[in-house]
């Protein structure tokens, strides 16, 4: 950083902080629209991308986008005002944004009082509207849902916004001109020199007067042009990395059940054996099935066509959330369930012709002792 220049003051910004969370195990999002309206008398549109051209990334089945009204949250100290929006996807994931602009105030107080803000109604806040908002939408949405759980993954981001500066600024010159360590880890004190590359690593610039960098919990940019496509595609991987984790712990949970119904099954006897099999494998079949209609659609959920800008963020952050990886691990966990389901048709296969063939035995045994008794008689 050059410290023989003055320090830049933040004209125009905002600190969003998100909040997501996974409902149901699908919405129907025209359904949404029409409830939203109906009963909140809020805006409810389907979200899009403003810069980013269809042909090189495009939502699959975008996302509503609803507003709510806005919350004072304290900072500092004083009360601020947040605006509120949430984006209901339709494979059950819900993101709230609550979003502070910010007023003129030097890059020192604005890093500040974003670290204040995440410790208020961020990752770090014990407390927060987040409950609320979530029941208010929930209550509203309620019949667009399809089997609603209570699940307690959530994913929370934030996200720091320079609109404009008190001077001409280029992206790439920030680095330079202000210490952008303390907004994009959350911490004073002096860090490492392998940390402070790996917090930089993922920088992006398209013009000479943009900039954005993506964090694994943080995110900053720049944008004069005040466009939220960036912000809106770092929320997109999030609501996939908490699909993705919510799949991946469920099965978690349903391989050591599998097991011991598994088990159970083929410790019973040959006359219930077939039926048994035939049962298991067909729940475990349509686990398969929900589990990869939904990771599908949010694998899905933007379509990236040709390395642009955007693109490159988006994939660059798909890369830090680690999402590539929860995803990978969650097709292993379908691919067990798959052969385990292969394994027990053949079985439910094996013990029907098996008993078949008793059946077959046990007929012509009778009618070779109907035959003798009348040969008898």
């Amino acid at each position: 950083m050059n410290s023989s220049l003055p320090e830049p003051i933040v004209e125009s910004g905002a600190i969003v902080a998100l909040r997501l969370f996974d409902v149901a195990y699908s919405i129907d999002l025209r359904l949404v629209e029409s409830l939203w309206r109906d009963q909140q008398q809020g805006s409810a549109v389907r979200s899009m991308l403003n810069t980013a051209p269809p042909k090189s990334l495009t939502f699959d089945v975008p996302p509503v986008l609803i507003t709510l009204p806005s919350v004072d949250v304290i900072i500092e100290g004083v009360a601020q005002q947040a605006t509120v929006t949430a984006r209901i996807y339709d494979f059950g994931v819900i993101s709230i944004s609550l979003r502070v602009a910010t007023k003129p105030m030097s890059w020192d107080a604005y890093s500040t009082f974003a670290n204040s803000l995440d410790c208020s109604i961020g990752a770090k806040a014990k407390n927060g509207p987040w409950k609320d908002i979530l029941a208010t939408i929930q209550g509203c949405l309620a019949p667009s849902m399809t089997r609603p759980n209570d699940s307690p993954l959530q994913e929370d981001y934030l996200i720091t916004i320079v609109h404009k500066w008190n001077e001409p600024m280029k992206g790439t010159d920030l680095p330079e001109r202000v210490d952008l360590l303390p907004i994009l880890s959350g911490e004073t004190r002096t860090l490492s020199e392998k940390t402070r590359s790996d917090l930089l690593k993922k920088t992006f610039s398209y013009y000479e007067n943009d900039l954005a960098i993506v964090t694994w919990d943080r995110a900053f940019i720049y944008e004069p042009q005040g466009d939220s496509d960036v912000a809106d595609i770092i929320e997109v991987a999030n609501a996939q990395l908490l699909e993705f984790r919510y799949y991946d712990e469920l099965l978690d949970d349903e391989l050591p059940r599998m097991y011991e119904l598994v088990k159970k099954a083929r410790g019973a006897s040959n006359i219930f054996a077939a039926r048994r099999f035939g049962d298991l494998a067909r729940d475990l079949y349509t686990l398969v099935a929900e589990v990869t209609e939904l990771t599908e659609k949010a694998d899905n959920v933007l379509q990236v066509t040709e390395d642009v800008y955007l693109a490159r963020v988006y994939l660059a952050a798909l890369e830090i959330f680690r999402v590539p990886r929860v995803s990978a691990a969650v097709d292993r966990k379908l691919a067990i369930v798959r052969d385990t389901y292969a394994a027990l048709y053949s079985e439910a296969s094996g013990a029907r012709g098996e008993a078949l063939e008793i059946a077959v035995v046990f007929l012509i045994a009778i009618e070779i002792a109907i035959a003798l008794i009348h040969h008898i008689s």
